[in-house]
């Protein structure tokens, strides 16, 4: 059968899943949706740099509310606050489309039965699927973490690493408004400000869905958040960094069970990779402390294609979201999680069990 499909948005990572559709047989193009007018009415072939597809692109949110489809790839810039995208991915599961979405939303439970209702009743409502995927969250900790941690007899700590060069990022919006950089340092709130609660609300799902399925009993979470200043100015894709603003973010969590850290999750984003603080590292790294210990690093491999414009870090993020259609597509309404084959397990007391 062949799966329509439905691009939202097509943006750096939006325009790499549309090119992954219209070049996959099995999938069918139904309807773009994109924000500026500069794309609106253009062909989405266009777009995408392929072959004409006869799909327009539109602003018209009731068009593609009204358009028949199996699944909408929702990939919006995120935005400050986390729940800005909320409105539009509940009108798309009422409508009848399954949703797999780029902008949050990888563990609503994290955040309360509360949050997690609301989409269930939107599924529920059109007998729709909501999926959030990307590479992180959705693949470093929910499986290859939690896969790692299964090869252990006991199990005292997980902490997984992302230090990622963001200087190719292309989006000014999103480089200096939403990852905070070029700001005055001083101006950056860490413990209670937009930028740490967008963020805590994001990477915090990675840390319950991995706590749960662990059957760990998760007291608090606990920041641990560093900015790093520039130390020269900088020129990036998005624009100029100067010396002194922020030009690298440490966003990082630890997972407190009684008392102590038993899951930290680390997010660096720099806009200068030769800092000695970030010099050499790996672009992830998963240390597990237990019996045996173990330590797993991951590195992003740039294309070989002069030709192409797409860096790693967009095939990595839409990679997850393609190979997901299928199986959202099949799965029975409701909250998709993906599948944990025997993962390290603590005491389950405590806490929520089962998957929706």
């Amino acid at each position: 059968m062949t799966v329509r499909v439905i691009q939202w948005a097509a943006g750096a990572i939006g325009k790499t899943c549309l090119r992954a559709v219209l070049d996959s047989p099995g999938l069918e193009l139904a309807g773009l949706y994109v924000y500026g007018d500069r794309k609106a009415g253009r062909d989405a072939g266009d777009i995408a740099r392929r072959p004409l597809t006869g799909i327009l692109a539109t602003r018209d949110r009731d068009e593609i509310l009204a358009t028949p489809a199996d699944v909408v790839v929702h990939t919006p810039r995120l935005q400050v606050p986390y729940e800005t995208h909320d409105a539009d991915i509940l009108a798309l599961l009422r409508s009848g489309k399954n949703v797999i979405t780029t902008a949050g939303n990888h563990f609503p439970r994290a955040h309360g039965r509360e949050r997690e209702e609301m989409f269930l009743a939107a599924c529920a409502e059109s007998g729709t699927t909501l999926y959030g995927v990307g590479i992180s969250p959705g693949v470093i900790g929910e499986r290859l973490a939690l896969a790692l941690s299964g090869v252990c007899l006991e199990l005292d700590r997980i902490v997984v690493d992302e230090v990622l060069d963001a200087t190719r990022m292309p989006d000014p919006n999103f480089v200096f408004d939403v990852m905070g950089m070029g700001s005055d340092p001083a101006a950056i709130d860490l413990t209670a400000g937009e930028l740490p609660r967008l963020y805590g609300c994001l990477y915090t799902e990675t840390l319950a869905f991995m706590a749960e399925r662990m059957g760990l009993a998760v007291d608090a979470y606990e920041p641990d958040h560093h900015i790093e200043p520039a130390t020269r100015d900088l020129e990036v894709a998005a624009g100029t960094i100067r010396k002194g603003t922020v030009a690298a973010t440490e966003w990082r969590w630890h997972a407190l069970s009684a008392g102590r850290r038993v899951l930290t999750l680390s997010i660096v984003w720099t806009m200068d990779p030769a800092m000695p603080r970030y010099a050499g590292r790996d672009h992830w790294t998963v240390t597990v402390t237990g019996r045996p210990g173990l330590t797993m690093t991951l590195n992003l491999v740039e294309p070989n294609d002069p030709h192409s414009r797409t860096t790693a870090a967009q095939f990595v993020t839409a990679g997850p979201v393609i190979r997901a259609i299928g199986d959202v597509v099949a799965a029975p309404p409701g909250i998709f999680e993906p599948p944990v084959f025997a993962p390290y397990t603590f005491s389950t007391e405590g806490t929520t069990q089962g998957a929706s």
